[in-house]
């Protein structure tokens, strides 16, 4: 059982929560502008975790802290994975069905497949400043729902201007989904334990690959009185419905409103992430968040790594099967050859996770898991047209070891972020310039190059290097800017005569304000 500090062993858990008003006032942080400028901050602009737990830390045994982890763990991750496979499972559903009789063909293909991505565009921005305003796994329940409607529609289309308008409103409601999870996983779990996370519920994206390699092979068997591509959109849209239904019902919002938590677990979970410094939920959109994210060097080099992600992304998944096929593979073997791929996808996206929240090192196994799309693309566009199929079909495998470098960015932006707002913030524009990137990838794969489709794969050769330079000047300025916090600290130590007492109460203090990174002293950023 928890031990809880002895001058609050008295209240019992219900009196903490009913008189948490009562705890939190207008409180003042040192140097939250970095500057050792002491600014006042009010309480009501805190996150939502200050009202229940309030300004002093509460104290649990690390016993405690492991299991509550894993009773979290077998609560928010396996759905999480769900809502991620969901996703994955739509987006690639117009791969899969290309090489099934899709009705829409050459270069209005590419128009089709890009539509997905320019309505994630139009809505990424409003997406997530809407979704601040409500409970976010209700908000994220209804989207999925709505979306999995929309793929059911699809297989009654009957025109290229009807299968473009549903793949664009599927891109708006998809919108949210990444930036939800990132900041769910972020609520619930502290800077080390987010890599292998967020690693989790990507895996979900890649066993979409195998699960839906398996639908889609065992429906190419089906004859009736639909066309076996409308059948598929009719099964896995279904299954997006059942998804929204489970995450309205079953995933909290938040610790405080979690029905699996006891009282006192929820003041628990909330402690285990306070020294993390970054924050949970807050409602209030703060626009100088907003400006800090665009003024902050760092947004605009990670969006240049996801811009290099974003387009072999786009370009992949319309066209990894037709790739496939044009080595000389049947539409069937094709089907099942997508499976190997995503499962060791998922095996490397897992174990570079757990190595990366071990070791506290993002950049390392970013440049580490970006060389097999290096070495696979040489190999691809050097021998296409040498006839070794086997060769060929590795330099398609061996890209798949690449599959964690984008979780991992997603985990660096979650660790080296405070401010609710800016972390929403931040996390539409990552996505933003993902689905910038995706757009541009449709079209890196242009009929008239195939099927060797050479030019785009030189083209993400060489996005692949600029993307490992920007990420080594990323870790760069994540270091640099450490030891000027360092520094700016101790001289607030020494100007204030703290003690380490005082010093562990200031970063107690300071972890549920609602603070940006740049503001807060005692965030630290992981390389």
């Amino acid at each position: 059982m928890a031990s809880i500090n002895e001058d609050k062993k008295q209240d019992s858990i219900a009196s903490k929560l009913e008189n948490a008003d009562e705890k939190v006032g207008t409180i003042v942080v040192e140097n939250v502008n970095g500057d050792a400028a002491p600014r006042e901050v009010q309480a009501a602009d805190g996150d939502d975790a200050l009202r229940l737990v309030g300004t002093h830390a509460h104290q649990f045994d690390e016993a405690y802290y492991k299991r509550l982890r894993l009773k979290i763990d077998l609560h928010i991750m396996p759905l999480l994975c769900f809502i991620y496979f969901t996703q994955f499972t739509d987006k690639n559903i117009l791969s899969y069905s290309s090489i099934m009789g899709f009705p829409v063909k050459g270069i209005q293909y590419n128009t089709v497949a890009q539509a997905f991505y320019v309505g994630y565009l139009v809505w990424m921005f409003p997406a997530q400043y809407i979704g601040q305003r409500f409970p976010i796994a209700k908000y994220l329940g209804v989207n999925i729902i709505l979306w999995g409607c929309l793929v059911m529609l699809t297989a009654v289309c009957k025109n290229f201007s009807g299968f473009y308008a549903l793949r664009f409103f599927l891109g708006t409601l998809e919108a949210c989904v990444a930036p939800c999870l990132i900041l769910i996983v972020s609520m619930w779990y502290k800077q080390n334990e987010r890599a292998s996370r967020i690693a989790w519920f990507y895996v979900g994206n890649l066993l979409s690959s195998v699960v839906g390699g398996a639908s889609s092979y065992g429906i190419t068997f089906y004859h009736g009185q639909i066309a076996s591509w409308q059948l598929l959109y009719i099964v896995l849209g279904a299954l997006a419905i059942v998804c929204g239904l489970l995450v309205i019902f079953y995933l909290p919002s938040s610790a405080a409103t979690a029905r699996f938590l006891s009282d006192e677990e929820k003041i628990a979970a909330l402690e285990r992430i306070r020294l993390d410094q970054g924050g949970t939920h807050n409602k209030h959109i703060k626009k100088y968040q907003i400006r800090e994210a665009f003024t902050d060097i760092r947004t605009w080099i990670m969006a240049l790594i996801i811009l290099c992600l974003g387009i072999p992304n786009g370009g992949n998944s319309a066209f990894n099967n037709l790739i496939q096929e044009g080595l000389g593979f049947s539409e069937r073997t094709t089907l099942l050859l997508d499976m190997p791929r995503a499962a060791i996808g998922g095996v490397a996206v897992v174990g570079v996770g757990w190595l990366s929240d071990r070791y506290k090192d993002r950049m390392s196994l970013v440049l580490l898991t970006s060389l097999p799309t290096l070495i696979g693309m040489i190999i691809l566009t050097t021998m296409q047209n040498s006839g070794k199929k086997g060769v060929l079909e590795f330099g398609l495998l061996i890209q798949n070891l690449s599959a964690p470098t984008f979780p991992l960015c997603y985990a660096w932006n979650s660790s080296n972020t405070g401010g609710y707002t800016k972390k929403n913030t931040i996390n539409a524009f990552t996505l933003f310039t993902f689905g910038v990137g995706s757009v541009v990838g449709t079209y890196i794969f242009l009929p008239q190059d195939a099927p060797g489709y050479i030019p785009g794969k030189a083209a993400i050769g060489i996005l692949t290097g600029v993307l490992m330079c920007a990420a080594a000047i990323m870790a760069y300025i994540n270091v640099r800017w450490n030891r000027q916090k360092k520094v700016a600290l101790q001289q607030l130590i020494l100007d204030n005569g703290w003690s380490e007492e005082e010093v562990q109460h200031q970063a107690e203090k300071a972890a549920f304000l609602d603070l940006t990174d740049k503001e807060n002293v005692f965030f630290t950023y992981t390389r």
